[in-house]
């Protein structure tokens, strides 16, 4: 009988040391790779056989072969000159915390599966939650309290779950329940609600000038649902929509939702992080009338992917809706209500001990380095902001809210001025020195309203755990010079 080739102590510490330093060479020269790879699709897959070798192979070639084939096909996000789509930053205590995390190979689904594991993000989200300012309701201390999923999209999943399962029990029919959000929400909320079997229900509401939600539209669009026999039952206000980062008017949206007995869920997936610092805590005002809150320490708040903070007023309508307790799960500590068990506030069962990077990072960070790192953000924000004003080939396609600045390049005609700036942004990012997102967002006039269609918009994200404001002047005269 072949015995499996597991690695010995000292060979896993060598190789552990070893990739430790590889990890760290690469975050030291990640800024002189060119951001965007150079190559094609299937390229990876012809590079590698068929199958999965038969016999274990050394590990000297399994490392030569991720420099050969794997970091020259990767796209450099913890690059200082990527700034496209939202940051997701990589810090030094977050990969310490994760591969921690990977080595103890916990698996949280109960308390009783690992008590530490629960009560520790339990208290890091409550550390989180007063960092931001969120009302106490949110904390674990009352009747609500914050749990880590993988993404927004999940926590948007869950808070719908919640929503619909509270309305049928209220005597709903499933046929009868409307979802609604901007039409410059993320499109997990539409996904969310097929998933939950709602694609039927979703209502997108109009935005203003400053391409928030519209609360008049939604109160209007509210009442025709419900006189037409429908029962609203979600509503997502979102702070730094994805396009744009618009805030929507969240106090006035939690009134219209109170109103109808909605389920107010907050999405300040990238934007709500700006929180953690008080002068910026106007962007989640309402959040008081909220059911669920979401924060993405994983965008801006230097906590490597996967983590994603929701917060719940009330646990007991998403506790409802998940839990599925069979014998093999029973635990005498949770038959008494005594502790948590957080696989009862997501979709899956199985956990990650995903509050280790969270805690690691607010220890080593302070929330005092957490403000300094979000405020320089914001500050380049400003920088690029001003550099686009002050350029008369460039327009700013939206408010700059956050640390998104969206841009593009003047020009009357519609149709013509998308090629080009579909053509500068192809050409940036093929150039290597920097890498932008797009989105289409609709032209706007002096007054700051709406006159026309959607627009291709180049979308230059701030955010970054090693970008400096000199890494952001030089890739603005790298745009500057190939603007034409």
């Amino acid at each position: 009988m072949t015995t499996a080739p597991h690695l010995d102590t000292a060979t896993f510490r060598a190789l552990g040391h070893a990739l430790v330093d590889r990890v760290a060479d690469y975050l030291d020269g990640v800024g002189d790779l060119p951001v965007a790879p150079s190559v094609r699709p299937g390229d990876l897959t012809a590079a590698l056989p068929a199958q999965a070798p038969e016999t274990g192979e050394p590990w000297e070639a399994i490392l030569a072969d991720v420099d050969r084939l794997i970091v020259p096909g990767l796209l450099h996000w913890q690059s200082p000159r990527f700034f496209g789509y939202f940051p997701a930053n990589a810090s030094g205590p977050a990969i310490l915390g994760e591969l921690l995390s990977a080595g103890l190979g916990v698996q949280g689904m109960l308390w009783a599966t690992s008590p530490a594991c629960t009560e520790l993000e339990t208290v890091v989200l409550d550390w989180l939650g007063r960092a931001l300012g969120l009302p106490a309701r949110f904390l674990s201390t009352g009747e609500g309290g914050g749990v880590i999923q993988g993404t927004a999209s999940e926590a948007v999943l869950v808070a719908i779950l919640a929503a619909r399962d509270r309305a049928l029990r209220s005597g709903a029919r499933l046929d009868q329940l409307v979802v609604f959000a901007s039409t410059e929400a993320h499109s997990s909320v539409t996904k969310g609600a097929r998933i939950a079997g709602l694609g039927h229900g979703v209502r997108l509401v109009g935005v203003d000038g400053a391409l928030a939600m519209d609360a008049d539209a939604l109160r209007a669009a509210v009442e025709a649902e419900r006189a037409a026999g429908r029962v609203p039952c979600f509503v997502c206000a979102t702070v730094g929509t994805t396009s744009s980062t618009a805030i929507d008017p969240v106090a006035a949206i939690g009134a219209v939702a109170q109103a109808a007995g909605m389920w107010l869920h907050v999405d300040g997936a990238f934007a709500g992080s700006a929180a953690i610092c008080p002068e910026q805590r106007h962007l989640l005002d309402g959040v008081e009338r909220a059911d669920s809150v979401c924060v993405n320490p994983h965008k801006w708040l230097l906590t490597n992917f996967d983590c994603s903070a929701l917060w719940l007023a009330d646990r007991r309508p998403v506790v409802d809706a998940l839990a599925i307790t069979p014998e093999y799960l029973r635990h005498a500590t949770s038959e008494r209500g005594a502790v948590i068990d957080y696989r009862d506030w997501q979709v899956p069962l199985g956990r990650r001990f995903r509050a280790l990077k969270l805690w690691f990072v607010l220890r080593h960070y302070g929330v005092e380095g957490l403000r300094a790192h979000v405020r320089d953000g914001l500050a380049q924000a400003v920088w690029v902001e001003a550099a686009v004003r002050a350029d008369p080939r460039f327009e700013l396609a939206a408010p700059r809210t956050s640390a998104l600045v969206c841009f593009r390049l003047v020009d009357d005609d519609p149709e013509r001025g998308d090629a080009r700036n579909q053509a500068l942004l192809a050409a940036l990012n093929a150039s290597g020195a920097l890498y932008l997102s797009h989105t289409r967002l609709p032209a706007r006039d002096a007054a700051g309203a709406l006159t026309g269609p959607p627009r291709h918009t180049l979308r230059l994200a701030l955010g970054g755990a090693r970008t400096s404001l000199a890494d952001v002047q030089a890739a603005w005269s790298v745009i500057a010079a190939n603007a034409g």
